[in-house]
């Protein structure tokens, strides 16, 4: 069963999102940095397992980041949160954009 949830990480002032499967892997991670939350990570596990198997990773991990690799069950995540899938799919796309518009902006600026 798939599970929704997020967790405030104070010290380091971001939220995290995450989509894990049935075993516990994270499947889809958002992050959101700082009071404006502003988009850090919006990574899926499949896309980042394609981009290392393409030689791509680099350019992957630079738009979007990467997931957690250990299991929600093995960590602290910090006071967890259930969210629906409507609620994490609403934040999901909107990091997603952000990040590839971002990513965008640096090609066109050469940086």
């Amino acid at each position: 069963m798939t599970r929704w949830f997020r967790s405030y990480w104070a010290d380091e002032d971001l939220w995290y999102y995450f989509e894990a499967d049935a075993d516990g892997q994270v499947t889809r991670q958002v992050e959101l940095h700082g009071p404006l939350e502003k988009p850090v990570v919006a990574a899926a596990s499949t896309e980042w397992e394609v981009a290392q198997e393409a030689g791509t990773l680099a350019d992957y991990e630079g738009t979007f980041g990467a997931t957690a690799e250990t299991p929600v069950h093995e960590w602290d995540p910090h006071e967890p949160q259930d969210l629906t899938a409507e609620e994490f799919e609403t934040v999901w796309l909107t990091a997603r954009a952000i990040c590839q518009a971002r990513a965008r902006a640096r090609v066109r600026h050469g940086a």
